[in-house]
């Protein structure tokens, strides 16, 4: 078995790519530097270089549209056990043919990348329903979520212009790092111990705004006042709202 070791980025993936087709050769498996590999295995490091990758995106846009050359860094964004080789079969075979196969569902990979991307996507949907801000002390709204998908990068766009005068962050627990935003351009952060608990996404009284709790107990008491108890609907709210969003949600 030959396994690609390469720096979990999009790029390192497209310079897998670029080297599998130059070294003639099909890796069993694409995976980040530091997995464990099986005893035995044959391993190439791959090292991200942004003249190779340029070259393999360069050739894709000359045989799929913008449009499914976003979705296949919208798939890779999924994490899925091996997304990297049903994402250069897919490319292998976009390569090869005469035609756009973005839409031959007929094919197992074209197909299995429709249904991620679709997933995906309804992830993005929901991180734009469900973020909810804490204002802390020192000026600045945080919010927590634990996505079932490396999505943050993808919802950037959209919350800058939302939030664009306020300073915000908003922390994946599940990788362990952040966006923040200090109303001129969006970085990444990393913290050692977050401002709130992984768990309920709260934050301490001694961390939040003067007014925060006040602001969420007029929340709280609006959402009660305007709730028709005979027309609770547990089951439908979970259907729109999924459950492992509630406990991030403020007027849960």
């Amino acid at each position: 078995m030959l396994y690609y070791l390469y720096d979990n980025t999009f790029e390192g993936f497209l310079t897998c790519v670029f080297d599998a087709y130059y070294r003639k050769e099909s890796p069993a498996r694409m995976v980040s530097e530091d997995s464990a590999i099986p005893l035995f295995t044959e391993t190439h490091p791959v090292i991200t270089d942004a003249d190779k990758s340029g070259r393999v995106f360069q050739g894709l846009e000359k045989k799929i549209s913008k449009s499914a050359l976003n979705m296949l860094f919208i798939c890779y964004l999924s994490e899925i056990e091996d997304i990297e080789l049903i994402l250069f079969r897919y490319i292998q075979k976009a390569l090869a043919s005469p035609i756009s196969i973005e839409v031959n569902f007929a094919d197992d990979d074209v197909l299995a990348l429709a249904k991620i991307y679709k997933k995906v996507s309804n992830e993005i949907t929901h991180i734009k329903q469900f973020v909810r801000f804490q204002k802390t002390a020192d000026g600045i709204f945080f919010s927590i979520m634990d996505p079932l998908y490396n999505v943050l990068p993808l919802c950037s766009d959209f919350f800058q212009d939302r939030y664009a005068d306020q300073p915000w962050i908003i922390y994946d627990s599940r990788r362990n790092y952040g966006l923040f935003y200090d109303r001129e351009k969006t970085e990444t952060v990393h913290f050692d111990h977050p401002p709130v608990s992984l768990k309920t996404g709260n934050i301490t009284r001694e961390q939040q705004d003067e007014t925060e709790s006040a602001f969420q107990d007029l929340w709280n008491d609006y959402l009660k006042a305007v709730t028709i108890q005979q027309r609770k609907n547990l089951r439908l709210q979970r259907q729109f709202m999924p459950k492992r969003f509630w406990k991030y949600l403020i007027e849960k």
